[in-house]
């Protein structure tokens, strides 16, 4: 009864609410005056409590709402009641009203604001018990999958084990596997290596970081800026570049704007070698955007930094590759930003990828969800998770090797992704080497990396952010309840530099909030130094402060990915307490040189402190020993271990590089088109007629055989796919469809429309065809309505997995072919696709079917009505199973395209831009409103997108995300200044808009 009496009140003042505020008061009977008096009461008691709790809030720093943001009543009191009582309580609420209806106003509107709630209620019940089916059905999904995975691995057939005994005989010289031990890079100076290094957020620079400005600059910076330096006074390694984002916002310093700042070159060094910051701009320049932020400027910076690599990679070329371009041996990404990055980058040029997470967003996920103040929603709205745990998947697809901090981070961590399976990785690592097939399947290595640099903190150190997960509340909780340690020691709290509390996030003013009440508390003064500032060189000598003061460095975190700081502390000869959750266990196994503790627990954390500060003999053989063994984390072991890593994965990585054209002085098919016109500056055997003149029309015609030949070389024919010298390139990838999935004319149309508008420049501008049709499809179409085929540079077949040159005979670029086909499953996905995509299955169920096949696509065709998976879900049980590809609705849905994780239109667009040197800001992408599944990629990125109105009709967007994906802004920008909007798709609408963003 009690119960309902607070629902009642609670129901009661969320009508108060709404009276209040239209400004009327209804009359009430003086015979209700005493039961209304009671629930006045009542009401003003919970508006008491609801004011008192909001102030202590605020108190606290945890509410710190903008002034301007309106207070809701109506919206606490409606959570309160949804969130407070059982639907059963509302429903008798709702009975109880309408058997004591009366025609007054109040009561009608007590009855449908109690069903209202009450339906609120269960849907609220409802969302969470399908969350709860939902990662149900995850975990079937995910044994299901490694259930097929070792069913498909557990036998082999016969022509395997004969392989496997034939390679057991030959593998007297194979390399054992490498780890921290066993060192297979040389240090062979004659390897002149480019290495790079790529991570995007925060502020980096090489002197006087600012660790701990904001949650972007922490630890991270410091270990990829030293990463840099010493991977570039490796022996072998010419040059390092470690990519960032260009900063020019007043609210950074200037340095974050320079575009290359020099981190190190050795003395003995020649060219460009040595370690570079490279910053490259992406978004705003004028603003400082934060890592949450700047996921929809990913595409952005990937052309930016294809074109600095390209660039590079051809000046170190003529350097020390003998003019041929020096692409680089590995690219690493940090964190999942940079992951995307790299994983876009290794894609284009077909080189290997490594990938450090460095902290995951499942992991955090996981952690905030089991808080409970955060929904789902609102985690994604906050921290942008799903769009950083896809891009943190493609990197698993796309890396070759995982860097990883511990053991833990690998089963507990990444064990949560769908794309790494620990059982199924160590199946097909025995399949490889025993040098039998893999079935298509594929899984990163993960390698435990360990490596030595210097953060902060001194006496009883602790050196962190100040971050509710770094726990340094409880360590003061534990340190002021210990008399014994506060007679012993002083604590010192390293928490990232500030000048106003106030200024600061809501997390990091909270924390520092409640360290000052904390200090105040047990009267602490005298005892707790807390430095608002504190420079990056005077770190070293904080740590030697605390050693000479025979001081304990302590790590509290709930949970730490590594540990950076307990190493560097290590290294000044600090003993530590470190918290049993993450990487210190790996570490204090390897360095034996203090204590574990339970991070929630204040007398372990207090006991553990005093036991290494009051045994002086403890004390000295923690230090004795850490500096020992400190040599496992040292830069140079780690960079042998990480090239060696490399060195390994690309012994079996594909090795067809990019040859990028030269650019001829004149372009070769205009040439041939104005051929009459021709002069000829170069010696040639001429022809000469009978009566002695010169024959200039047999001359000319050997000039055109001579270009028009395939070169040859010790027998082999070499391609040089090259239309010609091109300013501009307009891309047309508008792809019309009616209902039932077939080509309309409007495809056609814009073609015609978007020629005529450059053919006043054709010599200037080549055009290429971006399409989800195969060869043939496009072909039939084109002709039907009387495209000149002839007149494109390019044709990209099927959503980017082919592409041919119709101005040579349409013949299929091989190493494109070759470049996009490395982890691809091939014939082992045939059959799985149609089993995985189709929600219900069985035996009778043919509502997919196998319709075209090439060597880089399996083309299904689907049925109308049927039920198919959306493109995340099919991709998510492809990668639980090992497999890796690229999923696209095509054709209005009524079509899925599998093709190599590799290839896509927008890829097929860098790799054109790689291979015939056109920038890619002189690309011109012509697109519907809608389009297929891979329509968002085709909005970002340096080149200029127009959007013809009216153009498509019928897409297969609808089947692209789940509901719990992330939204378009995630992915691009549409607010970008490179995307513009045209009326239609004639021609005078065409040139208009091209006339506004600057092109005619």
């Amino acid at each position: 009864m009690r119960e309902n009496e607070w629902l009642n009140g609670y129901l009661e003042a969320i009508l108060d609410v709404g009276t209040s505020r239209n400004g009327t008061r209804e009359a009430e009977s003086c015979s209700d005056d005493s039961e209304r008096g009671k629930r006045y009461s009542l009401r003003n008691s919970i508006k008491k409590k609801l004011v008192d709790e909001r102030l202590k809030l605020e108190k606290l720093g945890i509410q710190k709402q903008k002034e301007e943001k309106i207070f809701s009543p109506t919206k606490y009191f409606v959570e309160e009641v949804v969130n407070s009582f059982d639907e059963a309580d509302l429903h008798r609420t709702w009975i109880k009203v309408i058997a004591t209806r009366s025609s007054r106003q109040r009561n009608n509107r007590l009855e449908n604001m109690c069903w209202r709630i009450w339906h609120l209620a269960r849907k609220k019940k409802q969302i969470a018990w399908d969350a709860t089916q939902k990662l149900v059905n995850q975990r079937l999904e995910r044994e299901k999958s490694r259930s097929d995975a070792a069913a498909d691995l557990s036998e082999l057939s016969e022509e395997e084990k004969e392989k496997e005994e034939s390679n057991r005989t030959d593998s007297v010289t194979d390399i054992s596997r490498i780890n921290s031990q066993t060192q297979i890079w040389s240090d062979d100076k004659s390897r002149q290596l480019y290495v790079v290094l790529i991570s995007l957020h925060g502020l980096v620079r090489g002197e006087n970081m600012e660790l701990g400005r904001d949650s972007d600059t922490g630890g991270q910076v410091k270990y990829v800026v030293e990463l840099a330096r010493a991977l570039a006074n490796m022996d072998g390694v010419h040059r390092v570049d470690l990519l960032t984002r260009q900063i020019t916002s007043p609210e950074v310093d200037s340095t974050y704007g320079e575009p290359i700042e020099m981190l190190s070159c050795p003395s003995d060094g020649f060219g460009s070698c040595g370690a570079y910051i490279i910053r490259i701009p992406c978004g705003p320049p004028e603003k400082y955007i934060p890592k949450e932020s700047l996921w929809a400027y990913i595409p952005e910076y990937v052309d930016g930094a294809l074109s600095h690599i390209i660039n590079m990679a051809k000046a170190l070329g003529d350097q020390v590759n003998g003019g041929k371009p020096a692409w680089p041996y590995v690219i690493h990404g940090h964190y999942a930003d940079a992951g995307e990055v790299a994983a876009r980058l290794s894609g284009v040029l077909n080189v290997p990828m490594v990938f450090t997470g460095h902290s995951l967003g499942r992991n955090k996920l996981e952690q905030l969800l089991k808080q409970g103040t955060l929904s789902r929603e609102d985690i994604n709205t906050t921290y942008k998770i799903t769009r950083r745990i896809e891009a943190e998947e493609l990197g698993l697809d796309s890396a070759e090797v995982v860097v990883t901090s511990t053991r833990q981070e690998i089963e507990e961590q990444w064990g949560l992704y769908d794309g790494f399976d620990i059982q199924l990785e160590r199946k097909l690592r025995i399949r490889r080497r025993r040098g039998v097939s893999c079935l298509g399947r594929y899984m990163p290595r993960m390698v435990i990396m360990r490596f030595f640099t210097n953060p902060h903190k001194p006496m009883i150190l602790a050196l962190s952010r100040p971050d509710p997960k770094k726990n340094i509340t409880t360590l003061l909780k534990a340190f002021g309840e210990c008399p014994p340690l506060r007679e012993l020691a002083n604590l010192t709290l390293i928490l990232g530099n500030r000048d106003s509390i106030e200024d600061m996030s809501n997390s990091s003013s909270s924390v520092l909030t409640t360290v000052l009440k904390l200090i105040d508390k047990y009267d602490l003064y005298g005892q707790v130094a807390y430095p608002k500032h504190h420079k990056q060189p005077e770190v070293p000598e904080i740590y030697r402060l605390a050693a000479k003061t025979k001081g304990v460095f302590i790590n509290p975190a709930l949970v730490e990915p590594f540990g950076l700081t307990l190493i560097e502390a290590a290294a000044y000869g600090l003993p530590i307490v470190a918290t049993r959750n993450g990487g210190p266990v790996d570490i204090l196994k390897a360095l034996n040189n203090g204590l574990l503790v339970d991070p929630h627990d204040q007398k372990a954390i207090s006991d553990a402190l005093l036991k290494l500060v009051a045994d002086k003999n403890l004390w000295h053989e923690c230090r004795k020993v850490g500096l020992k063994n400190i040599h496992k984390f040292s830069w140079t072991e780690h960079c042998s271990n990480y090239l060696s890593h490399v060195e390994q994965c690309r012994n079996h990585y594909s090795t067809n590089h990019l040859s990028v054209v030269s650019t001829p002085e004149e372009p070769l098919s205009e040439s041939l088109r104005g051929i009459e016109d021709l002069s000829l500056k170069f010696s040639i055997d001429v022809d000469v007629k009978a009566n002695g003149e010169l024959d200039i029309t047999s001359s000319e015609q050997k000039v055109i055989d001579v270009l028009l030949q395939k070169a040859t070389s010790k027998g082999k024919t070499i391609d040089i796919y090259f239309p010609g010298r091109r300013q501009w390139l307009y891309v047309v990838a508008a792809d019309s469809y009616n209902s039932n999935g077939s080509p309309t004319e409007a495809l056609p149309l814009i073609i015609k429309n978007v020629m005529q508008v450059g053919g006043s420049k054709s010599n200037q501008i080549g055009f290429v065809l971006l399409t989800g049709l195969s060869l043939t499809e496009t072909k039939d179409m084109l002709t039907n309505y009387q495209v000149n085929l002839e007149h494109f540079d390019a044709l990209v077949c099927s959503s980017g997995s082919e592409m041919y040159y119709p101005w040579r005979d349409f013949e299929v670029d091989e190493d494109h072919e070759s470049h996009i086909g490395y982890r691809w499953p091939g014939e082992n996905i045939k059959s799985m696709v149609m089993r995985l995509a189709q929600i219900e299955s069985g035996p009778e169920n043919d509502d997919m079917q196998l319709s075209q096949c090439s060597s880089r696509c399996y083309s299904y065709s689907i049925k109308p009505g049927a039920k198919t998976c959306k493109i995340d879900e099919l991709r998510q049980r492809l990668r639980m199973r090992g497999l890796r590809c690229n999923l696209v609705y095509t054709h209005a849905a009524k079509r899925l395209n599998v093709i190599p994780l590799f290839a896509s239109r927008s890829q097929a667009l860098r790799y054109l831009s790689v291979r015939w040197s056109i920038e890619l800001p002189k690309m011109v992408v012509f697109l519907g409103e809608r389009g297929d599944t891979d329509y968002e990629e085709l909005l970002g990125g340096l080149h200029k997108t127009v959007i013809l109105r009216g153009s498509v009709h019928y897409a297969s967007d609808m089947i692209g995300h789940g509901e719990e994906s992330f939204k378009t802004d995630d992915i691009v920008s549409l607010a970008s200044k490179k995307i513009a909007l045209a009326e239609g798709f004639e021609v005078h609408d065409i040139s208009k808009v091209l006339g506004y963003i600057g092109i005619m």
